[in-house]
């Protein structure tokens, strides 16, 4: 693609990002089905990009002020992620000139909210929880997150996973806190590879792989993945179970539990039982009710412990959108409490750091 096709390209996708009708993974993919002709690396450009202006995105607002043109062109060149080289083939010599003294900025003489880049609501609370960690945490929510899986014990071994992954050529190693996990340097294309068709190993992250360790399902057990969702943490309790004893997979979503059906096929698993349920106190939940040896609620939240995969959501998400959630989570952690059994385990998690969600 020409340098001034992939800027304009990059432009249009940040503009339809600043609307924040839809969550930015989604706005991507969308973008990306209706630009079939793009390359892999054209797409590694386009998406590291836009998700670099949602990370910085008041820093590159400021910065765009002193330019000219379309507000979104200067933010896409100001958070471009491809070659360097190819961006300034795309630019004015008016736009080098603005893009050289931009880069040049001493950025640690910015104000606070320009070095942390997070809303005023957020950056408060995580001063109260983190204290002095809260910069060292801004490091490393500005970092893109890693790419791992979680090798299908049922199916394959961990060894087994990086010998098949590096024989192709693939930098990979073992996490370091899961026992399970493989992380993957970059972000190659795997949805073709073999460990994964062959349901040998399923993208996760490694936090969500110590939360279904965690809940400890053993062969035969009954058990429940509470707010399953999509099944990611469901089929790493399957795997754990060996595929014995009963697990249900609960979720108010038909739409999200149906995603669940070809990767519950690839892994092999015949444990696994997908209910959708109208709310928490379902019937289907009642019937259960002091059976369950294991039940895991990974509650719906805010997510804001996900910002290094998904940045958007400290722009999405609210001082209002949060209070909200506390009730709700509430009520589902008590209606998941009944259904464990005398001796039985109950894990509850989220993918926040807050205080009011955990």
């Amino acid at each position: 693609m020409h340098p001034d096709a992939l800027l304009e390209a990059a432009t249009e996708i940040v503009h339809r990002l600043l609307r924040f009708e839809h969550p930015a993974d989604r706005v991507v993919a969308e973008f990306f089905r209706e630009s079939r002709s793009l390359g892999a690396r054209e797409r590694h450009t386009l998406a590291e990009t836009a998700y670099a202006v949602l990370r910085e995105l008041p820093l590159y607002r400021h910065l765009a002020q002193s330019g000219r043109g379309e507000t979104e062109r200067r933010l896409a060149i100001l958070a471009w992620q491809g070659n360097a080289g190819f961006l300034r083939a795309a630019l004015s010599e008016a736009e080098l000139a603005w893009l050289e003294r931009s880069l040049a900025l001493d950025r640690a003489a910015l104000p606070e909210r320009l070095r942390h880049n997070l809303p005023d609501w957020l950056a408060q609370r995580m001063r109260q929880v983190l204290g002095e960690e809260f910069w060292p945490w801004v490091e490393s929510i500005g970092r893109a997150a890693p790419l791992d899986l979680r090798v299908n014990v049922a199916r394959a071994s961990r060894e087994q996973v990086l010998a098949r992954l590096r024989s192709g050529g693939i930098d990979a190693a073992a996490t370091l806190y899961s026992p399970i996990g493989v992380r993957v340097a970059g972000k190659p294309a795997l949805q073709r590879h073999g460990v994964f068709t062959e349901g040998w190993a399923e993208v996760q992250d490694e936090g969500s792989q110590l939360l279904a360790l965690m809940t400890g399902a053993k062969r035969g057990e009954m058990v429940v993945d509470f707010c399953a969702g999509a099944g990611g943490k469901t089929l790493a309790l399957g795997a754990q179970m060996r595929s014995t004893g009963r697990l249900y997979a609960f979720d108010i979503s038909g739409q999200r539990l149906a995603a669940l059906k070809p990767r519950l096929a690839r892994s092999g698993l015949s444990n696994v039982y997908p209910v959708q349920i109208a709310h928490e106190r379902d019937e289907r939940i009642k019937r259960l009710a002091g059976k369950i040896d294991r039940v895991l609620v990974d509650a719906p939240c805010t997510g804001l412990g996900t910002l290094r995969r998904s940045p958007d959501l400290k722009w999405r998400q609210t001082l209002q959108s949060l209070a909200g959630l506390g009730a709700s989570q509430r009520a589902i952690l008590e209606a998941a409490a009944t259904l464990v059994k005398p001796g039985g385990r109950l894990v509850y998690a989220t993918c926040s750091p807050l205080a009011d969600e955990d």
